[in-house]
């Protein structure tokens, strides 16, 4: 499958729970709530993913945690914020530079209508 499948797919599950619940929640609720319909589509899917730096070889932990990593292709980032910022944009960014992943998608559940709340981020890797 290949990642804009992939998004199609998370898209539509996200939604589904925005419709459900609507906006207002904290943005773990809407990880799990998430995590639970992708899973229930049969997708593989990680919760908090580790996202090591490597800095001059040497692999460091310092914290950076996607929220949800599906297929091991696409990032998932999420939001319950009263609007979407350069500092999220550049979060996804880094985290499909670390990982040298090509798509990610930023959602924002802290909206009227989920469609306004979703970003779609791209990676130009270097070939």
């Amino acid at each position: 499958m290949t990642e804009n499948e992939i998004s199609y797919i998370v898209i539509g599950c996200a939604i589904d729970v925005h419709k459900a619940l609507g906006p207002g929640l904290l943005e773990n609720a809407n990880q799990e709530c998430l995590f639970y319909k992708l899973k229930k589509k049969g997708l593989v899917v990680e919760k908090e993913k580790s996202m090591p730096l490597v800095f001059e070889e040497v692999r460091l932990d310092v914290g950076y945690r996607i929220d949800l990593l599906v297929e091991n292709k696409l990032i998932i980032e999420l939001k319950s914020v009263d609007v979407l910022n350069d500092i999220h944009l550049a979060q996804v960014l880094t985290y499909l530079k670390l990982g040298d992943f090509r798509l990610g998608l930023l959602i924002n559940f802290n909206v009227d209508i989920l469609k306004k709340g979703i970003m779609r981020v791209v990676n130009k890797l270097e070939d």
